[in-house]
């Protein structure tokens, strides 16, 4: 690793802001590696790019991240990019009749599980002397004080419940990884086929293409210091109330 630079983490780099990300990052002078890891195989090829094709059950991610030691304590930005909103099947629940056990356990699977599992399994390769900053993709409507349309059940609750255990894992952190800080991102309204459903409510100049949101982001990172703290920030560095 050249002086002065660190390396990058990307989870969940198959979809269209994680390999936004992907590419924000090997365009970065500062940052040396980077390594994505998704359930698909690689979306890009790079000399600097490490990618990793798994599963999202704890055994695979283990796995992959055991594999990763020669990078313990090198990595400055870490983003975790998992998320789901709808699929063929569901969609987000405009009643409250439409709440389905398998919706709830689809969602939360994707938007809180797998986040959870990973920041647990991540402390010992991120602790060091660098500092990291660990992105997780949050929500607005996560806030359960910004609610104020009620609607898409599932959705708001598996962030709302991400944010909680985000705000937990950062206790524990402060005490077990001094140099690591969370921040729990809002992106805005990508442009991406998570959103797509949605494009004809969204403001005009509100669909952000996910390379905007990814530079929103690392600049984000780059202005945040490593205090203990969990942050619950949008694409505009913005705070969003809990």
């Amino acid at each position: 690793m050249l002086e002065n630079t660190s390396n990058a983490l990307v989870l969940g780099a198959g979809g269209a802001m994680g390999q936004a990300l992907v590419r924000n990052f090997l365009d970065d002078g500062r940052i040396d590696q980077v390594v994505a890891i998704s359930r698909g195989g690689a979306k890009i090829q790079h000399p600097r790019l490490h990618w990793i094709h798994i599963e999202y059950q704890e055994t695979d991610m283990a796995a992959a991240v055991d594999s990763l030691a020669k990078f313990k304590g090198s990595f400055s930005k870490v983003c975790i990019c998992h998320g789901i909103l709808h699929n063929e099947k569901m969609f987000p629940e405009k009643r409250m009749e439409d709440i389905s056990v398998e919706m709830m356990q689809t969602i939360f699977h994707a938007n809180t599980v797998v986040p959870s599992l990973w920041l647990k399994l991540l402390r010992k390769l991120l602790a060091g002397t660098i500092d990291c900053k660990v992105a997780c993709f949050s929500a607005r409507v996560g806030s359960t004080g910004d609610n104020r349309l009620g609607g898409w059940y599932s959705y708001r609750a598996s962030k709302a419940a991400l944010n909680s255990l985000m705000k937990t894992f950062s206790i524990e952190y402060a005490r077990r990884a001094k140099n690591i800080k969370l921040i729990a991102f809002h992106p805005g309204t990508v442009n991406s086929a998570m959103s797509k459903p949605f494009h004809g409510t969204v403001p005009e100049g509100k669909l952000f293409e996910p390379e905007y949101v990814a530079t929103c982001l690392s600049q984000v990172m780059d202005e945040m210091s490593v205090d203990g703290q969990l942050s619950y920030v949008d694409y505009a560095a913005k705070p969003i109330a809990w």
